[in-house]
């Protein structure tokens, strides 16, 4: 018995002394990064986005789009931005969007692409009144610029154009080749747009970039899960996305009537079904590299657990699969979206359909996650169909590259009130930058505004905003990071 003891006594001290030992190579938190002034035109900068959200390009499901707003939003970047138009050649790409070049001086360097998108979703029939301004004033008011595009997605556009305009005017030339990639569709899935882009610069054959970035990840000064320093996340991978819609068909009848299983029946058993068998949740890939970065600036106990998830794993993936945000990060996430049935309250509807939303995590794909779900439905009378734009998860860029240095240490000296820890994460959203993943490895997904704890509501829904002070800090970001791409990104 004492020898039995005296070795699980042992065991514990190894695991102690093992567990402790892993925590401190995780290494500390960072030193702070000196802060580079960038002087730009703040005034000029929200002038424009202001005249940018004023323009209602607005992409809806069925793509029946006003294209004369498109055509006057070009024109309005053509007033806003006459250095940009007259140095940089511009084409327009998939009938609308938009491309510019802006040769280097080294023609043997790698470019670098950065993009945006300035379609911008519908505000909701019925819920202007809502609105705390008008979603398509550009109202400048309590410190924020209100309105649609605000946070997605012409707040990247205009802060990449006011940073291009701004060192043009200060006579500058780049070393390397700066693409600029503005698509008109990305909120309808982008293949129109940011799709024919990508396929263009492969028809040219020209060099993969060092460098593409792309919306997707935000500065997070507060609210983080477990955290008190600001938190910048970059993506270095995006979910996939699916649409799957569920049918039951047959004869329907009269109310006083039902057969055992109704349709509208049948269908809601096949939702909850879905519903309460959650796809597994897992710390891996960019959601692993993201706790591992921050890990140095979490208390001791969650500091020692991040560090041997080899042993705590189970533990915290529970823990964490409690707050959706996170829980996001770590499975293929199910979301039932619409549900069609019936006309009338005393007729059985001969038809029942829903649509359930799938975003898809790193480890599943299309065929994977349609597979699972008639699996769970496991009734051969609801038929599964996909609807509309889907994708696999995207590759997943090297957050130890050169590209993604740059990207971090331009948020480091421009952005936060404090240096921002710099983080890679898996974005739960899409985004364009899916189209350039197989021509980059240092593919990256980051908008330099800071995000409010309710950002994934207002993006979509109801005032959107964006701080003043924020979005000049972008216009700052983006001509700080030209400057930072000149060297050190390789040929």
């Amino acid at each position: 018995m004492r020898k039995a003891l005296t070795l699980l006594a042992s065991v514990l001290l190894g695991l102690l002394v093992t567990t402790v030992i892993n925590m401190q190579r995780m290494g500390g938190v960072p030193p702070p990064v000196p802060r580079v002034d960038v002087a730009v035109d703040e005034q000029g900068a929200v002038a424009h986005l202001v005249e940018a959200v004023k323009v209602p390009t607005v992409s809806t499901e069925d793509r029946a789009i006003d294209r004369s707003a498109f055509v006057a939003f070009h024109e309005l970047l053509r007033r806003m931005y006459p250095l940009v138009h007259a140095r940089l050649a511009s084409e327009v790409v998939g009938d609308l969007s938009l491309l510019y070049t802006w040769p280097g001086a080294d023609t043997a360097a790698a470019p670098v692409v950065l993009m945006g998108h300035f379609d911008v979703v519908p505000v909701v029939p019925g819920t202007e009144s809502r609105w705390t301004h008008d979603p398509f004033s550009g109202k400048v008011a309590d410190g924020f610029i209100w309105g649609r595009g605000t946070l997605d997605d012409k707040v990247t556009v205009i802060a990449v154009l006011d940073a291009v305009e701004h060192l043009l005017r200060h006579g500058h030339t780049p070393t390397r080749t700066i693409y600029l990639a503005f698509g008109h569709d990305e909120e309808v899935g982008g293949e129109g747009g940011a799709g024919r882009i990508a396929e263009r610069y492969r028809q040219r054959g020209l060099a993969r970039p060092a460098l593409v970035l792309d919306e997707g990840g935000a500065l997070f000064e507060g609210g983080f899960p477990g955290l008190a320093s600001p938190v910048a996340l970059v993506g270095i991978a995006e979910k996939g996305f699916l649409s799957l819609e569920l049918k039951v068909s047959g004869d329907g009848g009269h109310s006083s009537t039902p057969p055992g299983r109704t349709h509208i029946g049948r269908l809601a058993r096949a939702v909850a079904s879905l519903e309460s068998s959650p796809f597994p949740a897992s710390i891996d890939g960019p959601t692993r590299a993201m706790f591992q970065a921050l890990a140095p600036a979490m208390p001791f106990a969650r500091r020692l657990a991040i560090a041997n998830l080899w042993l705590f794993e189970p533990l915290v993936a529970r823990l964490l699969v409690s707050d959706p945000r996170i829980a996001a990060m770590m499975r293929t996430t199910t979301a039932p979206t619409i549900f069609q049935a019936g006309t009338k309250s005393n007729v059985l509807p001969p038809e029942a359909k829903a649509v359930v939303n799938f975003r898809l995590g790193p480890n599943d794909t299309v065929d994977s996650v349609m597979a699972r779900v008639k699996s769970t439905i496991a009734d051969p009378e609801i038929a599964v169909e996909p609807v509309g734009f889907r994708s696999n998860p995207s590759p997943v860029s090297d957050a130890s590259g050169a590209g993604f240095r740059h990207v971090a240490t331009t948020v480091q000296e421009t952005l936060g009130r404090e240096t921002p820890l710099v983080s890679p994460y898996l974005v739960i959203g899409g985004t364009d930058a899916r189209y350039w993943s197989d021509l980059s490895t240092q593919v990256f997904r980051f908008n330099p505004v800071p995000a409010e704890p309710d950002i994934t509501a207002r993006a979509h829904g109801t005032d959107e905003r964006v701080a003043v002070a924020g979005f000049v800090a972008a216009v700052r970001f983006y001509v700080r990071l030209i400057a930072n791409i000149e060297v050190g990104l390789g040929r």
